[in-house]
């Protein structure tokens, strides 16, 4: 057995069992993927697959097992590569941060900022996504670390960390009757249609429940992704928004007003999330720091090792 079937079993199964697809991502034929599966179920004496005539359909119980399998073979194989890649050269290589557009948007910036004045040879890459995305790609080594809000601290096959804690605002157009309230309550937004995030975006579960725990049903107009959608309409005057912290900037924002929401919405905590068993090279540990500075390398390193059961902010 060798790795390039390894390599097979394991697209194969990514690419939905098209052994054609497969081999488009590996850049190789489909005749070859599909000898190489079948030498490799001969050698271990059981089907990997299930199959109807020629093609696979899924797989079986065996290949189950040998598939996990495959995944760690193949998980310390790339950690084996990037131990040498780091220690061949400690401050240059690729580095890919998936996360969501509030995340780049607004909470990045001064980190890597910083970071590229350290590391001016590292090619940093960022992709932005909905949570379940971000941990596709942590899963699927398109991405080193993760960072998000909702989603990514349940994942079992992440090792997930806080990074920071955060409240929403409420933003609205200058001269707004909100702005009067001394102490704004959630009755108080009744009477204004709402501008927020998407279901999968920045707290908004948490803001979901804080109207259905008073039995409120709140008039939603307009979800988004992108905090500054939600600024945009409320500037056109289309309702009031509701917003992460991180994205009002009463200086940079200076057609809206803001008012702190975290006793209506509670807080949220930011986190940063690595594949279990993943290597990381040395300036991924700094960038952590630089993001987190209530996280280091050796609470990384116990929460890489399952010693992070009971870390909090």
């Amino acid at each position: 057995m060798n790795l390039h079937q390894f390599r097979f079993v394991r697209e194969a199964v990514r690419q939905n069992y098209n052994l054609t697809e497969a081999a488009k991502a590996l850049y190789t034929s489909q005749p070859g993927v599909s000898k190489a599966i079948i030498e490799l179920e001969e050698e271990l004496g059981v089907d990997i697959f299930t199959r109807h005539g020629k093609r696979i359909r899924s797989l079986t119980e065996p290949g189950r097992r040998i598939l996990s399998s495959v995944e760690k073979i193949l998980q310390e194989v790339e950690s084996l590569k990037r131990v040498g890649m780091d220690y061949a050269a400690q401050d240059q290589g690729n580095f890919t941060i998936a996360t969501t557009h509030t995340q780049a948007r607004y909470a990045l910036p001064r980190v890597i900022s910083e970071f590229t004045k350290r590391y001016p040879k590292v090619r940093l890459s960022i992709q932005q996504g909905n949570p379940a995305q971000i941990a596709d790609m942590l899963l699927h080594d398109q991405a080193d670390i993760g960072i998000a809000t909702e989603g990514i601290s349940s994942d079992k096959n992440l090792v997930s960390l806080p990074g920071y804690q955060w409240t929403h605002m409420v933003i609205t157009p200058p001269e707004h009757p909100l702005l009067d309230k001394k102490h704004l309550a959630l009755e108080d937004l009744m009477g204004y249609p709402l501008i927020t995030y998407d279901a999968n975006f920045a707290g908004r579960t948490k803001i979901d429940k804080a109207f259905a725990l008073r039995h409120l049903a709140p008039d939603i107009v307009l979800e988004a992704i992108d905090a500054d959608v939600i600024k945009t309409y409320v500037e056109i005057g289309l309702g009031v928004g509701i917003v992460a912290g991180v994205a009002y900037d009463a200086e940079r924002d200076r057609n809206l007003r803001g008012i702190a929401a975290g006793h209506l919405f509670g807080s949220n905590v930011t986190h940063l999330a690595v594949k279990q068993g993943a290597y990381l090279r040395s300036f991924v540990y700094t960038f952590i720091e630089l993001f987190s500075p209530t996280l280091n390398r050796k609470l990384v390193e116990q929460a890489m090792s399952g010693e992070h059961e009971a870390y909090e902010l």
